[in-house]
C-alpha cells in the first residue's frame, strides 16, 4: 500500500509541474521600434518592408530607414488587422460602430497600394476584426462589445467560404477584456494568439477536443497595446503596435 501511494505522489506531482509549466506566463520582449502616426489599428511586415494601420488607410514604410514611402488609396472606414500572404495585405474591415454589422476583408496591392474588397461578408452578427489564414482555411474574428462581448465568435471559413466551425471564447478571456472585444489574432505554433483593446497582453488558445468554447492555456506579457499584430518573416517574431507613442513594436519569446 505505502508503495502504491508512493507512485500515486509522483504521478500526481509530474503532473501537477506539468500544469504549472503549461499554466505559466511566457513574456515576449521588444527588440525594437519605428515611429508611426499611423499605428493606431494593427502592424504587418515583409522582409523590406512595415505596414501601419490606422482606420481608413495603410502605410508603408522602409523596415532599415524608418521613411514613410507611401499609404494607400481605396475607401475605407475601420481597418483592424492585417495578414499578408500570396504578396498581398489582407485586412479585416467594418463599419464598426455603425448597426448592424456589416464586415469585409478589405485586400491591399503593395505595389500599388490600392485597397479594394476581397470579401464582403455583409452582417454576420459581429465585426470584423481580424482574419488570418491557417492550415488552408480562413479563421475571422466577429467581436461584439459592452455586455454582449462574451458572444465574440471566431468562424473557420474552407476556400469556398462555407462555414465549417464556430466557437466563442472562455470566460478567463472574456472577465479581462471590461466591456470591450478582441482586436488581433494569430496561429503560431498551433497555438492561437489573441489580443484585447488596450492591455499589453496576449491570451493563447487552442480548439477543444469538444465542444464550441475555445480552451484558455495561458496569458504571455507582450510589448504591444492590444491590437492588432502579425507575423515578423524577417526576425521570426512578431510586429504589433503601442498606440499611444505612435510606434510599430517588434517583439521575439
Amino acid at each position: 500500500m505505502r508503495t502504491n501511494c508512493r507512485c500515486l505522489w509522483l504521478v500526481l506531482t509530474i503532473a501537477a509541474v506539468g500544469w504549472s509549466q503549461e499554466k505559466s506566463a511566457s513574456v515576449w520582449k521588444q527588440t525594437g521600434t519605428l515611429p508611426a502616426p499611423e499605428a493606431h489599428q494593427a502592424a504587418a511586415a515583409d522582409d523590406k518592408f512595415v505596414y501601419a494601420i490606422t482606420n481608413t488607410l495603410v502605410a508603408k514604410y522602409d523596415r532599415q530607414t524608418g521613411e514613410r514611402l507611401a499609404t494607400s488609396t481605396g475607401e475605407a472606414k475601420h481597418l483592424n488587422s492585417g495578414f499578408l500572404w500570396e504578396q498581398r495585405l489582407y485586412c479585416a474591415h467594418s463599419n464598426y460602430p455603425q448597426t448592424p454589422e456589416k464586415s469585409e476583408i478589405k485586400v491591399l496591392d503593395l505595389e500599388s497600394l490600392r485597397l479594394t474588397t476581397f470579401k464582403d461578408f455583409g452582417s454576420l452578427g459581429g465585426s470584423l476584426t481580424w482574419a488570418v489564414r491557417h492550415d488552408e482555411h480562413w479563421w475571422c474574428n466577429f467581436a461584439r462589445y459592452g455586455d454582449d462581448n462574451g458572444q465574440t465568435f471566431l468562424v473557420k471559413f474552407d476556400r469556398d467560404w462555407r462555414e465549417q466551425g464556430r466557437w466563442t471564447y472562455p470566460a478567463e478571456v472574456i472577465r479581462e477584456l471590461h466591456r470591450m472585444s478582441l482586436s488581433g489574432g494569430l496561429w503560431r505554433d498551433d497555438s492561437l494568439l489573441v489580443t484585447g483593446h488596450d492591455d499589453p497582453v496576449f491570451f493563447r488558445l487552442r480548439l477543444p477536443k469538444s465542444g464550441r468554447v475555445l480552451e484558455f492555456v495561458e496569458q504571455q506579457s507582450v510589448p504591444f497595446t492590444g491590437q492588432g499584430f502579425a507575423h515578423d518573416p524577417k526576425t521570426g517574431g512578431l510586429v504589433g503596435i503601442n498606440r499611444s507613442k505612435q510606434q510599430l513594436v517588434f517583439a521575439h519569446p
